[in-house]
């Protein structure tokens, strides 16, 4: 017997889960919901809850509540709380955003898709934020370890290719519970959010003299999975989470009608500086393609210590929203095979392969749970039906062309990011770099009840 009376139609939610929440009131059983995570995320048809002991399985993911049009699922609220603790003025407030929110701010407020960065730090400077950071930063981080264990294991031929990537905690999870046997190729790497987080309350705390305890840190996601990712104590640091909230980029819109706060009056403000400054491949960081895009650049430099060519900068063939995209690439005297997957049913595909010797000659894969990647997040505003693909895309190339038109396009040549290998960090894959940021990941097939 189960207390989800309406599992065939509507997607169980447990009561606690930390990322989204459900009204059975406002439901009126339209079944998107089930099908969007049965058919495209696939848990949903993946688990039994006779086997799970009723409790349902999640990889907060958010895409149901992206989809449901009468909000009877949506993000659980965090808002209100950040809302309150910046009233009282008891913290130094810390905002960071993801790339793939300036990409759709405008939605709400001026009916367009446009890419708009300067009156989104004005923005979250007049709700509050003493300093207003760029997970950018974090991203190139990121890459640059992310990248130098790549090259590592391709200059050994390690076992431990294919490398996956490991920023997107939804995709993480799904491998954690329907595939450990794959556990071993995730990128130890810290994702770009997580990154930012632990070098927020240390490097950056230490350079600007304030205690990390007095800090409170928020990033501003298009994701709701990243509800989830700082709730994982591998992300707490001293006794201290490394991020304390994320809000979705829809929990922001909230909060600025709230405020009643014009957004078009606004005018252009700049990120403060030390983790102010991202790269071109850490701004692509939203868009499916991009991390393989922005990874393999720094990869090409540490091969060939040269900046690479135009066709890799930009590796058109991992572009666009189609599902699974291929590209080889020549870099030195190495050959490097590449696969970007956007949708958990394409990865399913392919670790079902992978798990019967096919498609086991790849050499590096991206992974993103929701189609469009960040961009196509389940924190993101919500798209007509009929025009949502169109939409996604348009988000995708926003992040593209103002990565084209940036001065540096190599997170290896960020001086914000290699200020802070110098003065705190180290080398990159060096000890201290391998302890703060990089984690683990667990075999959590347990969930499953088997």
């Amino acid at each position: 017997m189960t207390k989800y009376e309406n599992k065939d139609i509507v997607i169980p939610i447990d009561k606690d889960n930390i990322s989204i929440t459900f009204s059975k009131d406002k439901c009126v059983e339209c079944g998107m919901c089930k099908n969007i995570c049965c058919n495209e995320i696939t848990v949903g048809k993946m688990y039994d809850l006779k086997q799970t002991n009723d409790d349902p399985v999640c990889i907060n993911c958010g895409q149901c509540a992206n989809i449901c049009p009468v909000d009877a699922i949506c993000e659980r609220y965090h808002y209100k709380e950040v809302k309150e603790i910046i009233k009282k003025h008891e913290k130094i407030v810390i905002i960071s955003t993801a790339p793939a929110v300036r990409v759709a701010l405008t939605e709400e407020f001026e009916n367009k898709i446009e890419f708009e960065e300067g009156k989104m730090v004005a923005l979250l400077k007049e709700l509050g934020a003493n300093y207003v950071l760029d997970v950018t930063f974090g991203a190139d981080m990121t890459i640059i370890e992310e990248a130098a264990e790549l090259t590592k294991k391709l200059q050994e031929e390690s076992n431990k290719l294919p490398q996956f990537t490991s920023c997107c905690p939804a995709w993480v999870k799904y491998v954690e519970i329907f595939y450990p046997e794959f556990i071993k190729n995730l990128s130890t790497t810290k994702s770009p959010i997580a990154m930012q987080g632990i070098t927020v309350k240390n490097y950056f705390a230490q350079k600007m003299g304030i205690n990390p305890k007095d800090i409170l840190h928020v990033v501003i996601a298009p994701c709701t999975a990243k509800k989830y990712e700082i709730n994982r104590e591998e992300f707490v640091t001293n006794g201290l989470k490394d991020t304390d909230y994320v809000l979705t980029t829809r929990e922001l819109i909230k909060l600025v009608q709230e405020e009643n706060i014009n957004f078009a009056e606004l005018k252009d403000a700049s990120f403060d500086s030390i983790m102010g400054k991202g790269s071109g491949a850490g701004l692509v960081f939203g868009a499916s393609g991009g991390v393989a895009q922005a990874v393999l650049r720094t990869v090409y430099y540490n091969i060939t210590n040269s900046n690479p060519p135009d066709n890799l900068i930009n590796l058109v063939e991992v572009q666009g929203l189609k599902g699974v995209k291929e590209a080889t690439v020549n870099i030195g005297d190495k050959s490097i095979k590449v696969c970007v997957i956007q949708g958990m049913s394409n990865a399913k595909r392919i670790l079902d392969s992978m798990n019967e010797n096919e498609h086991s000659n790849y050499d590096f894969i991206e992974v993103m749970a929701c189609t469009g990647g960040c961009a196509g997040g389940g924190g993101q505003p919500k798209l007509p039906m009929l025009n949502a693909k169109e939409s996604k895309q348009t988000r995708m190339n926003l992040l593209y062309e103002n990565d084209s038109k940036m001065q540096n396009r190599f997170s290896y040549l960020n001086f914000e990011a290699l200020r802070a290998y110098s003065d705190f960090y180290g080398e990159p894959l060096g000890e201290k770099a391998q302890k703060m940021l990089h984690t683990k990941y667990e075999n959590k097939s347990y969930f499953l009840g088997k």
